[in-house]
């Protein structure tokens, strides 16, 4: 089976398993990984060669842009300081405790074990939005889960280099270097993220071409991991941070239309490179297996405890610092929030790609000790704690009974879509006094406007309806140019809800799409 036809068949299998995935109320990455799996156990089934360039560069920066597109900055900011802690001592409290694991539980050496432990050290970012995308958890839990995610790869990163380092060319860690390299990988992945935002937001600004606009958007997470890279930052840490400030700036990018075609554009792609590499991640694990470990089970015992470790050490962290913070709060500790934060450290795509950069040998020619151990333990830990936590995540979090109620964000929804109706009547009321607009225009709308907010008064459950259902006689130039200018104000006033947190990023993104199609429903 050549590449194109393995890609084809995991897109196959994808659409299958996502389909199942809905109907059971599973998450689709646990089950695609089970699935690929169970496909690598088959007789007959040939070895999947995945190449470090394939996740890091074909696949990662998309990934990474679209979860950093979803990071609002106003729970972002909420939750700077936690993240920064976590996005750091957490990183370094996993890597050692998987280093003093590998060591007794394994026959990995030193430096090997370090090399591990760096490579599992932080969560995934790929996995845990695509985890988490599906739980309706209050918004400063969910910004918590994906930033830390997000932003600790650097750190993982910095260890990863050292430890390759120890391992390869045999020498002794210099903390000045240390320090050296982390400078270089997180502040030249911000500013190369930075100036890609920018230079991403001008063009953007100057292109109304949709098919122009779609590719600029689908093109720019890899001109800035590619940039980042060459210039010896973290691509990583470039494209979450020009995903999260062109996130901030959607709506002031492009039209309703435009914002439309990328987003669909941009759903599939990332459906299809999820499938691919969660699909891969399973896929590959039987003939790792069948390679190292031959008929023994002794490997899946040390990969258990290790991702016990993790977890323990996840647990442990997370935990003290909640304490802490809810002592100085109110003195009241409680367990749901911690533990929900706690069990969403899965590992994905980012450890994959680092262990499959391990080089084959060290400097002086010899093979690099234990190698396809590494490379074996590291996927074993990803497929577990994909599967496990995966799995398990959505009922510990109906458990810990943190979830948003449904009926809540139905009546959040309804609410917006009241206040944004009142807002246009309030808007046509004084072009009305002022007489800034053809009467008969403005009469014909305040009966649209007016029927939309009795409807939405009286709907017991708000639906996805757009447009009036009184009907729209009037459809003139000046008809069309005043419901857009109707639809900016409700746009504003949508704007103005999310940021004095009267609505989740949820509500708006949904009432935002009903805005963007029906002024995309207006355009010549």
């Amino acid at each position: 089976m050549r590449g194109v036809e393995t890609v084809l068949f995991l897109v196959v299998v994808a659409t299958v398993v996502a389909t199942f995935a809905k109907r059971l109320r599973v998450p689709a990455p646990s089950l695609l990984v089970v699935a690929g799996v169970v496909v690598g156990l088959l007789p007959g089934v040939p070895v999947v060669q995945v190449t470090p360039d394939v996740i890091s560069l074909v696949v990662l920066p998309p990934l990474l842009f679209a979860a950093g597109e979803e990071l609002p900055w106003r729970d972002l900011r909420a939750v700077g300081r936690p993240v920064a802690v976590l996005s750091v001592g957490l990183v370094l409290l996993s890597a050692a405790a998987v280093i003093g694991t590998a060591v007794a539980v394994t026959s990995l050496p030193v430096g090997m074990a370090f090399v591990l432990g760096a490579v599992l050290a932080s969560t995934d970012p790929v996995a845990v939005t695509a985890l988490a995308r599906r739980l309706a958890l209050p918004p400063r839990v969910q910004a918590l889960i994906q930033a830390e995610s997000l932003f600790n790869d650097a750190t993982s990163l910095l260890l990863f280099r050292v430890a390759l380092f120890l391992a390869v060319a045999g020498g002794a860690a210099s903390w000045g270097r240390t320090l050296g390299e982390f400078a270089a990988l997180a502040g030249g992945g911000v500013a190369v993220g930075v100036l890609t935002a920018i230079g991403a937001f001008v063009i953007r600004r100057r292109t109304e071409d949709p098919v122009l606009e779609t590719v600029i958007s689908l093109v720019t997470p890899y001109a800035g991991y590619v940039v980042a890279e060459s210039v010896g930052g973290s691509g990583v840490t470039a494209v979450v941070v020009a995903s999260v400030i062109l996130g901030t700036q959607a709506e002031r990018l492009t039209t309703a239309r435009i914002r439309l075609q990328v987003g669909a554009v941009y759903q599939t792609v990332v459906f299809l490179l999820e499938s691919v590499v969660f699909g891969l991640i399973g896929l590959q694990l039987p003939a790792l297996v069948r390679r190292v470990a031959g008929g023994s089970a002794w490997w899946l015992l040390q990969a258990v405890a290790i991702a016990a470790t993790l977890v323990m050490a996840r647990l442990l962290l997370v935990f003290v610092l909640s304490a802490l913070r809810q002592r100085r709060a109110d003195g009241r500790i409680s367990w749901q929030v911690p533990a929900v934060v706690s069990w969403a450290g899965a590992r994905g795509v980012v450890p994959l790609a680092a262990a499959l950069s391990l080089p084959v040998a060290t400097l002086d020619g010899s093979a690099l000790p234990a190698r396809e151990l590494v490379l074996l333990l590291t996927s074993a830990v990803i497929v577990l704690t994909l599967v496990v936590q995966g799995f398990t995540l959505a009922p510990l979090v109906r458990l810990a009974g943190i979830a948003l109620d449904p009926a809540d964000l139905r009546t959040e929804y309804g609410t917006a879509r009241r206040k944004l109706a009142e807002a246009g009547l309030s808007h046509l009321e004084h072009l009305a006094e002022t007489e800034s607009a053809p009467e008969f225009v403005v009469d014909q709308l305040r009966a649209s406007w007016q029927a939309r907010l009795d409807r939405v008064r009286g709907e017991d459950k708000t639906g996805d309806k757009t447009g009036d259902e009184t009907g729209d006689p009037v459809r003139g130039i000046d008809y069309r140019a005043l419901r857009r200018e109707l639809i900016d104000v409700e746009t504003a006033e949508l704007t103005r809800l999310f940021e004095a947190g009267e609505i989740t990023d949820g509500t708006r993104r949904r009432v935002q799409r009903l805005l963007d199609l029906e002024h995309a429903a207006l355009e010549d």
